[in-house]
């Protein structure tokens, strides 16, 4: 630099150059600060001699330069910055991080100064710079080209400066020797926040949104807990979207996820709010000082990956500054104090209240139109994406993956994939290969591990730490990379308690988890629902605990790779048989009368108990399973699932040779014919009614005999047989009275009565009845259907007895909806609408008529017996009311859940309320009295 003043006019370019934290640094050197001050100016003056560049003002560790050329300035600041990285520092510590400004603009000198708004400009470009980086105004980048060979221009994008009301484009000076990458520059930018920006939309989660918004409101420490693809990150990022201009000093999202060491959890944070590591101070006391006067929101994304220095931390933050925020995101809590959790549901599988799409389906919707090229999927195949969401419990990531596989497949075809849920998911998603590993290190900043050991002279990131980062950023590639992510941190005990968790199909309670694993589960199912891999559902009667399909498949992998299932699953069908046995028992281990709202909750596990038996367990385990589902089944409507159930199981013997002794293969086959029956197939009926008898003839055991015996009249009627089959009803009564196994016969009696009441033969059909009573009121499997009260209440129709049809049909239709016979609560429906004809309440029992046969209809049963009586009595109504007035009530009564109509049924009035001169409710005659 020459050693006159000649200041440059016209097109100047100023340059301001500063040591980054250098009162800390002076403190940390102490007398050896003046050394190194003097040493970074010599190097300075040295770099810029050969230049035309004048030093304006050099004040501490700050140097003014104007330049009238900007290329030559651009190389000054280059050359100054190599000198200063190539210097042999006392130490490393010692080093100072010089900062460098640049910016081109129109200036005169007076007096041997400037006085000019473009010099404050340059001062404010260099003051968002860090140490070791040189920034340029977009004047300075057009005047300086061309550039060097190797030297480049960083578009840093337009920011606003301090003081300044306009947005300044700022660049980045890029050359073999300097540092690459730094954070944000220091800038005043209106709206202060670093969040992602979103390549899809955000779907749903309206009450989620707004319920985590007022707990950010209320709470400086909360951690949305989830399960891996549960959308943390995304549901944090939109409400962090929404409050910005609520924190003036910004919103700040930081992805913990690639930290591949708990100490440089800290350096992360403070990248990006733009502070740099002083030298001898821990990097945590500095962000600590920096947030301490500032009002912010920090988004700590994925803190699972760090959770121990992540809350060490936070804690320190929120104690720092009590305007400072924290969002975090984990699939474990961090235990601090003042932290509040908040677990993130998976998205709805429901339908709105107004009855729009539920959030999951509203998803796949949007991602399968935009995988499809923008082309909607076909309304016809909606009720299959509606089954695809519900296999996948709502999961946000599972929902995107599967909206990919709908780029080849149809709705439909995608959901009966789903068995294998993470071969389908993650089909054509090959395991990704690390890159080539670069031969050395050159300097440049490749990521904030190496920012730090730049920073700190420790080597940088190792190819076995990027290979850890990859797999930070990759983890949401695939179902199976998500769950693994947290797999990974489990120890023995609870790697094997989610393992075989996936037997279950649906939540359990803990005595149930203590019963699988017959050891007390309680600290490894804590780590589970610590982590979201479990997720726990408080109740009144205790918590439940459940886990997402997609991570039960996942858990159902390892469980076959840990050598594990064959003893899981047979324990799985152990505690199923168990819950069965539990079922027709009551808290004192004495059998109860059965309910069958006892086995709805069970379903799930009873199927998955009887898969693995048809598969890979015992045929004979699965058989005692099919028993216990019997009526059920048949209740339900779901007759053909319980036939399918036990030809898959009587494949399993055949294949196996598993020896099944007589007695249970008879019960086997007489269940199989009364659902036979049940679907329509009298011929398989008939079939599986001749084995059974068969069967039971070889076992030897008479009660056995005298149920398969009962059943032999129902193929009978239900081919019209009807004389044959009250000859074989009164024939097995017979046998079983003279066996003295009455009680086992008990489906004879009914089928007799029911065929005395179909041809008119009311008094005997009374008689038998009334005997079956107490043999009824005796078998709690039987006395809950009351089908004693169902069969007299027909018979007291058929007499014109509307006080007795009334009573007995209501003490039946109570029994059986409460006891969860429900298939049987129609028939009593339809005779209570017999009884409100027959009682001049037409329109009810035209109501009554249309909820018995829409309930009917979706079970799929047959109307069996009394389907032609159900029908005549329908027509008379018809003809009585008309057709219009009939259509109307039937379909107002279609409309009827059955609930709904049973309470229509039971608030019926007595027929004596509606009968004046019934002898119940006259007054009798005064009694004359006599003279004596």
């Amino acid at each position: 630099m020459s050693p006159r003043i000649d200041l440059p006019s016209g097109w100047v370019t100023f340059v301001f150059t500063d040591i980054e934290g250098s009162t800390r640094l002076a403190q940390l050197l102490g007398p050896g600060y003046r050394p190194v001050l003097r040493e970074h100016r010599r190097l300075l003056r040295h770099t810029l001699a050969g230049t035309d560049g004048a030093e304006l003002l050099t004040e501490g560790d700050s140097f003014f330069l104007a330049f009238p050329d900007a290329a030559t300035a651009v190389h000054a600041c280059l050359t100054a910055q190599r000198a200063l990285a190539g210097h042999d520092w006392p130490t490393p510590e010692a080093a100072p991080r010089v900062r460098m400004g640049l910016h081109t603009g129109y200036a005169e000198p007076r007096d041997g100064e400037y006085a000019s708004p473009e010099v404050h400009r340059a001062a404010r470009v260099a003051a968002a710079a860090h140490g070791g980086q040189v920034l340029c105004s977009a004047a300075t980048a057009r005047h300086a080209d061309p550039l060097p060979d190797g030297v480049s221009l960083l578009d840093l994008g337009l920011h606003r400066l301090r003081g300044f009301d306009d947005r300044e484009r700022l660049f980045q000076l890029v050359a073999p020797g300097l540092e690459r990458s730094f954070p944000r520059p220091r800038t005043a930018d209106a709206v202060a926040h670093n969040l992602p920006t979103q390549v899809t939309s955000f779907v749903g989660r309206e009450a989620e949104r707004a319920e985590l918004r007022r707990l950010v409101e209320t709470y400086r420490l909360v951690t949305v807990l989830g399960a891996g693809g549960a959308g943390k990150t995304r549901l944090a990022v939109e409400l962090a979207s929404g409050v910005v201009e609520a924190y003036p000093d910004g919103v700040w999202f930081v992805d913990v996820a690639a930290v591949t060491d708990p100490g440089l959890v800290a350096f992360e944070i403070a990248a990006v709010l733009g502070l740099r590591p002083e030298p001898g101070r821990p990097m945590v006391d500095t962000l600590v000082e920096y947030a301490a006067a500032r009002r912010m929101l920090v988004v700590l994304d994925t803190c699972d990956a760090q959770p121990a220095a992540s809350a060490e931390v936070i804690s320190r933050l929120l104690a720092g500054g009590r305007g400072v925020r924290v969002l975090a995101t984990s699939r474990e809590s961090f235990g601090v104090p003042g932290e509040v959790v908040w677990r993130i549901p998976p998205l709805s599988v429901d339908p709105g209240p107004d009855g729009g799409a539920s959030d999951a389906v509203a998803l796949l919707l949007d991602r399968t139109t935009a995988t499809r090229g923008g082309r909607a999927p076909d309304p016809a195949e909606l009720a299959d994406l509606r089954r695809v969401v519900r296999r996948l419990d709502g999961l946000p990531l599972a929902i995107e993956l599967a909206a990919a596989r709908l780029r080849v497949l149809s709705a439909g075809q995608l959901a009966e994939r789903l068995d294998d849920m993470l071969g389908t998911l993650d089909a054509g998603r090959e395991e990704l290969e690390p890159g080539p590993v670069e031969a050395g290190w050159t300097g440049n900043q490749q990521d904030t591990v190496d920012l730090v050991a730049a920073a700190t002279g420790a080597a940088p990131a190792t190819p076995a730490s990027r290979a850890v980062q990859r797999s930070a950023n990759e983890r949401h590639l695939t179902m199976q990379a998500t769950v693994t992510w947290s797999y990974r941190t489990l120890g023995a005990r609870s790697a094997r308690l989610l393992r075989w968790l996936a037997v279950f199909a649906g939540p359990v309670d803990l005595s149930t988890v203590q019963w699988l694993l017959d050891d007390d589960p309680l600290d490894p199912l804590s780590v589970l629902v610590d982590k979201s891999m479990v997720l726990a559902e408080p109740h009144a009667s205790g918590s439940t605990y459940r886990m997402l399909d997609p991570i039960r498949a996942y858990a159902a992998r390892r469980l076959i790779e840990a050598g594990e299932e064959q003893h899981a699953r047979d324990r799985h069908v152990a505690w199923s048989r168990h819950a069965l046995d539990r079922a027709h028992l009551g808290p004192d281990g004495r059998p109860v009368t059965l309910s069958l709202y006892a086995l709805d909750p069970l379903a799930g596990e009873l199927r998955a108990a009887l898969r693995w038996c048809a598969t890979g367990g015992s045929a004979r385990s699965g058989l005692r399973l099919a028993g216990g589902l019997d009526q059920w089944w048949r209740e339900r409507g779901l007759a053909r699932e319980g036939r399918l159930w036990l030809f898959r199981l009587y494949g399993r013997i055949a294949e196996t040779g598993e020896p099944i002794p007589e007695a249970e293969l008879a019960a086997a086959y007489h269940m199989h014919s009364l659902h036979a029956g049940a679907d329509g197939e009298f011929a398989e009926e008939l079939r599986y009614s001749q084995r059974a008898e068969a069967a039971a003839r070889q076992a030897g055991d008479l009660g056995l005999l005298a149920r398969v015996l009962a059943g032999r009249a129902a193929p009978l009627v239900d081919m019209g047989q009807f004389v044959e089959a009250e000859r074989v009803c009164r024939e097995v009564i017979d046998w079983a009275y003279a066996q003295d196994v009455v009680s086992d016969a008990l489906l004879a009696v009914y089928n007799l009565a029911e065929l005395l009441w179909r041809r008119g033969a009311l008094d005997e059909a009374a008689e038998v009845l009334g005997a079956a009573r107490p043999v009824e009121a005796a078998r709690p499997v039987e006395r809950g259907r009351r089908s004693v009260d169902m069969l007299l209440g027909l018979v007291a129709l058929a007499r014109g007895d509307l006080v007795a049809a009334h009573e007995h049909l209501l003490v039946a239709l109570r029994s059986r909806m409460s006891h969860g016979y429900l298939g049987r609560a129609c028939d009593t429906l339809n005779a209570i609408a017999v009884r409100c004809a027959l009682g001049g309440e037409p329109v009810t029992a035209a109501r009554l008529f249309g909820a018995a046969q829409a309930t009917r209809a979706n079970l799929r049963a047959t109307p069996g017996i009394y389907g032609p009586y159900w029908l005549a009595r329908q027509t008379e109504l018809r003809r009585a009311l008309g057709d219009a007035a009939f259509d109307t009530a039937y379909a107002s009564g279609a409309a009827l859940r059955l609930e709904e109509a049973a309470a229509l049924a039971l608030d019926l009035e007595h027929p004596d309320l509606t009968t004046p001169d019934s002898p119940r409710f006259t007054a009798p005659a005064p009694r004359r009295s006599t003279a004596s």
